[in-house]
């Protein structure tokens, strides 16, 4: 696990070759966000270096996710109306910072190519920091809900449908070596931002009233869930399918083809089953605990199927932290009562939870910072200062922009 170099000759060689080729089929960003992100960019100092301006759009959804942590930890905010710990304020700032971050997110590739410094590292970075986000921004919309009218279960189930419309994108270009743009990436943006600026002006209150007999809860796990059937899975598997019968795609054998998927759906298994079986409730005591484990282990998983989709090398069916995730799971849910044994504490399972969050968080860390610095090594480059121009590879020689609209 504390190996130095995390990617292979074949795949340092992959990154090479890497073109990137992309589609976007969204409106909504071709129309409206593009332009916007065009002027936006013109206002940034050339010499900033785009993964600075990703890095600070990820930090600030990580200001969001201890700020509102630390009003309400245990997602009971929505059950204290009358004496609400959630300053008004702070909806206002998750609101801005939200718009904020999705706005440096558009506009860092546009920054590389300004700057002649797109590299495959830019790619791999901006997809990487957006499998973590996914957790935080998801996390946001369930303090504003509460357990009250969301269990933690259904919450769990929920993190699962946002975590596989984000996989499955990469899953896709994984097979048919393009990435097909979600246009519901940038609805989803917008509507959380008005979402909490909503919570600014009107109160939280909102959320937990009925419209039509329906909670907003159930609303928007509804339109989450049905999205990505309707609008997100059908297109990707047809996309696929065509791919391969066209022999466009990557033509791998089905064994190769569908191996990404090992890991999210032993991941989902694994996890759901410590949620269900837990002999003290785990989930309902410590939710944002849970869900940060869940949430680490699955950026690790999403970062190494972006690394072999990217440098087009085989995609790992598991991983270290799927073993020894597996293994704590089994060790607490397991039934010491039908052996004669004592049961389970609930300490001693609340420090396994812990436990596991550090040393998953140190793994990823470690990981990550990794490959970054083997490929900042192999391109020649610097993360987050931008060197002078004869001494990059640059976009000719490192990445070819073949963005298809």
């Amino acid at each position: 696990m504390w190996k130095k170099n995390y990617l292979s000759e074949d795949e340092l060689q992959g990154f090479d070759r890497y073109k990137y080729n992309s589609i976007d089929t969204s409106w909504l960003s071709k129309y409206v966000m593009h332009p916007f992100w065009n002027w936006c960019v013109e206002f940034v100092p050339i010499w900033v270096a785009p993964n600075l301006l990703t890095f600070s759009g990820f930090m600030l959804t990580v200001v969001n996710f201890l700020l509102i942590a630390y009003y309400d930890y245990d997602f009971k905010a929505a059950m204290q109306l009358d004496n609400y710990p959630i300053p008004k304020w702070v909806f206002l700032v998750v609101s801005i910072n939200i718009f904020v971050a999705y706005t440096l997110d558009g506009i860092d590739g546009k920054q590389a190519r300004r700057t002649g410094t797109s590299t495959p590292l830019g790619e791999l970075f901006d997809h990487g920091l957006d499998s973590y986000s996914s957790l935080f921004i998801m996390i946001y919309i369930f303090s504003l809900f509460g357990t009250h009218d969301f269990p933690v279960i259904r919450m769990q189930f929920m993190t699962f449908c946002v975590y596989l419309n984000f996989y499955l994108s990469h899953f896709e270009k994984y097979n048919t070596g393009v990435m097909f743009l979600p246009y519901a990436y940038d609805f989803v943006m917008w509507g959380c931002a008005i979402t909490f600026l909503v919570a600014f002006f009107f109160g939280p209150s909102i959320f937990v009233t009925p419209i039509f007999g329906f909670t907003p809860t159930f609303l928007t796990e509804i339109l989450c869930y049905t999205s990505g059937v309707i609008s997100s899975h059908p297109i990707i598997a047809w996309n696929i399918y065509k791919s391969y019968r066209d022999k466009t795609g990557k033509m791998r054998s089905c064994y190769e083809a569908a191996k990404p998927l090992y890991p999210v759906a032993g991941l989902f298994i694994v996890s759901t089953s410590w949620a269900l079986f837990s002999p003290n409730r785990i989930l309902s005591h410590d939710p944002r605990v849970f869900f940060m484990i869940t949430g680490t282990i699955f950026s690790n998983v999403s970062c190494r199927l972006i690394v072999a989709q990217m440098s087009d090398t085989k995609c790992d069916g598991w991983n270290f932290q799927l073993t020894l995730y597996s293994i704590a799971t089994a060790f607490c849910i397991f039934p010491y009562e039908k052996l004669g044994l004592p049961p389970l504490s609930f300490i001693i399972e609340k420090w396994i939870l812990i436990l596991l969050l550090a040393l998953f968080s140190c793994f990823h860390f470690h990981y990550g910072y990794g490959i970054v610095t083997e490929m900042c090594k192999h391109f020649g480059i610097k993360c987050f200062t931008i060197k002078p121009k004869q001494n990059i590879k640059t976009a000719n020689e490192a990445l070819s922009i073949q963005v298809e609209s």
